[in-house]
């Protein structure tokens, strides 16, 4: 029996007309469960106009990105958002010799959210949280508009000579400006404290900016044995992934993971790619990517939400996959459900700003028996919808790794 999800009837945070840094958008929250409460602690993206950090001689105000932070105590129906001060912020620096940060260990490294921290997932590994966030060197311009308005190319607007330069010192993440997924520790107590200059600690980027721009970026919650060594393992979904000498032949944004055995090697050639998934279904056509961390089911088994996206037609759409550790090797897919699962249909959730439908999710915890799903709504709001976790489970064991029922 296929699963009854119930969302909520309105926007469980919407943009805040007297909030600076969220009066435009609010969407795509990530979640989590204190570990001692049934509590649900939330980072959620947000936008406003920045006029006070234009570059000089910019046409437009900056649209930088940030995270704010949101707790409930009902188990996701209601939220207490806090807009009285950002939670993470980028930098905005547009000065080379300004763009690093000092990471968890004390070193000097580059700073690559120094123009937006996105679409945030939080996931626990070896008992420490952290925070994946894909995110720009520099913030563009209002970035729901067309590409071009009045021949201002939005996404460059605000990036400063030196960085358009194909030469400049941090290639493609300055002169593309692509999304480069970083890594946070994120320390709860502070959090939930808001005290959110320590709740946060940069630890390194896990893509190659010089490779492709690449998001949906999190880690399975434990390391695997992998060609003959205990690896990270991690799941990415490059822009195109015949970048990847294993993702040749798929030029469509779709699912790899990737393998290493120090976190901080999983942007570099030391560590092992391996392809996991495309578009199948009509839903799914343009692109596919996974949605939040995987749960651990048990017996070498993980329950993965993914999106797909088909536009014009569907939008994006919400699924599941079931994937299985494999015997010295990268886990691979055994069950993946070809159904529709969540999509947008309630009137809050159509497009406003943007054209196409869009029900994202970026964040799932299990309580007792109820899986809480939090999601992005028309890239502007945030919802919350909750269904039976073994339900879940069942119904997409009911097919097979193509998309198929037994």
């Amino acid at each position: 029996m296929k699963p009854t999800f119930t969302y909520s009837p309105e926007p469980a945070l919407e943009p805040r007309e007297s909030c600076p840094w969220a009066n435009t958008m609010v969407l795509n929250p990530a979640i989590v469960k204190d570990p001692e409460t049934k509590s649900l602690h939330m980072l959620f993206r947000s936008t406003g106009p920045w006029p006070h950090k234009r570059m000089k001689g910019s046409r437009l105000d900056p649209y930088p990105i940030f995270l704010g932070y949101a707790k409930s105590e009902d188990l996701g129906k209601t939220w207490e958002a806090d807009f009285s001060k950002l939670a993470l912020a980028p930098a905005m620096a547009y000065e080379p010799d300004k763009i690093y940060i000092t990471d968890d260990e004390g070193n000097r490294v580059v700073n690559y959210s120094n123009g937006c921290i996105e679409d945030p997932r939080i996931f626990e590994v070896e008992g420490q949280l952290y925070v994946s966030a894909a995110c720009r060197m520099f913030p563009p311009g209002p970035y729901w508009k067309k590409d071009e308005v009045g021949g201002i190319e939005i996404r460059f607007e605000n990036m400063p000579a030196w960085a358009r330069k194909q030469g400049n010192h941090f290639g493609k993440a300055a002169y593309k400006n692509d999304t480069t997924t970083v890594l946070f520790k994120l320390d709860l107590e502070n959090l939930k404290n808001k005290d959110y200059e320590n709740a946060f600690s940069y630890v390194c980027n896990l893509t190659d900016p010089n490779v492709d721009d690449n998001r949906d970026v999190f880690l399975f919650s434990e390391k695997m044995m992998i060609d003959g060594k205990l690896q990270y393992v991690m799941l990415h979904r490059p822009h195109n992934p015949e970048y990847f000498e294993a993702g040749k032949g798929y030029p469509n944004p779709s699912m790899m993971l990737a393998a290493a055995e120090n976190i901080k090697d999983l942007a570099t050639s030391k560590a092992t790619h391996k392809f996991l998934a495309a578009g199948m279904f009509d839903w799914e056509k343009e692109r596919i990517g996974a949605s939040w961390a995987p749960i651990k089911l048990g017996d070498g088994e993980w329950l993965l939400q993914y999106h797909g996206k088909t536009y014009p037609g569907y939008g994006y759409t919400q699924s599941f996959m079931i994937l299985k550790e494999k015997e010295n090797d990268f886990p691979e897919i055994i069950h993946r459900c070809s159904d529709r699962l969540m999509y947008a249909q309630q009137k809050w959730e159509m497009p406003d700003k943007f054209i196409c439908p869009c029900l994202f999710a970026t964040g799932g915890v299990v309580v007792d028996d109820t899986l809480i799903i939090s999601y992005g709504a028309a890239d502007q709001k945030v919802g919350i919808s909750w269904v039976n976790f073994k339900d879940v489970v069942e119904y997409v064991r009911l097919f097979n790794r193509d998309g198929n029922k037994f």
